[in-house]
C-alpha cells in the first residue's frame, strides 16, 4: 500500500512541498530570535534613515530569511493542491509550531548540570542556562506571535491568490503568487514583531526589555519592505518550480489538478 502511495506522483508531489513548507515554517521560529543587520552583514554602513523618530536601518528578524519561501510555497501548493491542501498543512505546521513552544518552556526549566554551565564559562558565557532561558524565552514569543500571523497570513495569502487567479486566469503567475504573498507578509510582518517584542517581554519576565511601539513598527517597516523585494526577486523561482512541477507531473495531469484546485469540473 505505502508502495503505492509514494508511486502517485501527485502525492509524492505534495509530500515532498508540504515537507518543504513546514520544515521552513518551524526553522523561522527558531532563528527568528536573532535580530541582525543586513547592511553590516553585507559589509555597508546602516541607511540610519529617520523614521517615526528612530533612525531606520533593515535591521531584521533572522525568520525573513525563510518567511518568503513558506508564502510562495503556499501558493505553489495552492496552485495544484487548492485551499484544501493548503489548510491541511497550514494547520499541521501551525500544531508543530505550538508543540515547539511546549518544549521551548519545557527545557527552560530544567535544571542545568554544573560542568554544562562551566563548559560554557570557558567560552565566556559566564551563565550559559540564563543566556539559554532568555533567548529561547524570547523564541517563545515569537512562536506566539508567528503562530497567529501565520494562520491569518495564510488565510489572506489563500484568498487573494484565488481571487486574483479567477480574474487572470492561468496567465499571470507572477502576479498572483507575488501580489497575494506581498498582502499576507504586510500582516506577518507587523503582527509576530508586535507580539513577540512588544507584548511579550511585558508580560513575561523573562522576555528582555521590552521595545518602544516606535521600535517596533521601525523593524516591522525594514522587514516588509525586505520581504517585499525578496518576494519579487524570486519571481523566477516561482517559475522555474512551475515548470518543473509541469514536467514532472505530466501537462495533462497538471492541468486537472489546478481546474480542480480552482473548484471547477474536470
Amino acid at each position: 500500500m505505502i508502495h503505492t502511495i509514494i508511486r502517485h506522483r501527485p502525492t509524492r508531489l505534495y509530500i515532498l512541498l508540504g515537507t518543504f513548507f513546514v520544515a521552513n515554517a518551524i526553522i523561522a521560529e527558531v532563528v527568528g530570535v536573532k535580530i541582525f543587520s543586513l547592511e553590516r552583514t553585507l559589509g555597508i554602513s546602516p541607511l540610519n534613515i529617520s523614521i517615526l523618530g528612530n533612525y531606520f536601518s533593515f535591521n531584521l528578524t533572522a525568520g525573513v530569511l525563510l518567511w518568503p519561501v513558506v508564502f510562495i510555497m503556499t501558493d505553489i501548493i495552492n496552485e495544484y493542491y487548492g485551499m484544501k491542501g493548503v489548510r491541511f498543512l497550514s494547520f499541521l505546521a501551525a500544531g508543530l509550531i505550538a508543540y515547539t513552544f511546549i518544549m521551548f518552556q519545557g527545557a527552560i526549566f530544567l535544571t542545568p548540570a554544573d560542568f554544562w554551565v562551566h563548559n560554557y564559562v570557558k567560552n565566556h558565557v559566564p551563565n550559559a542556562d540564563y543566556a539559554y532561558r532568555v533567548m529561547l524565552g524570547q523564541g517563545s514569543w515569537i512562536i506566539v506571535g508567528s503562530l497567529g500571523a501565520f494562520l491569518l497570513g495564510q488565510i489572506l495569502d489563500v484568498a487573494s491568490f484565488h481571487r486574483i487567479k479567477k480574474i487572470t486566469g492561468e496567465k499571470a503567475i507572477w502576479l498572483r503568487s507575488t501580489g497575494s504573498t506581498l498582502i499576507s507578509q504586510l500582516v506577518d510582518s507587523f503582527v509576530v514583531l508586535f507580539i513577540a517584542f512588544y507584548i511579550g517581554p511585558r508580560v513575561s519576565s523573562n522576555q528582555g526589555e521590552p521595545w518602544s511601539l516606535k521600535l517596533v513598527l521601525s523593524i516591522c517597516v525594514g522587514n516588509y519592505i525586505y520581504k517585499s523585494i525578496i518576494a519579487i526577486v524570486m519571481t523566477p523561482v516561482i517559475y522555474w518550480v512551475h515548470n518543473w512541477i509541469e514536467r514532472y507531473l505530466g501537462h495533462e495531469m497538471a492541468a486537472k489538478m489546478k481546474q480542480g484546485a480552482m473548484g471547477e469540473e474536470i
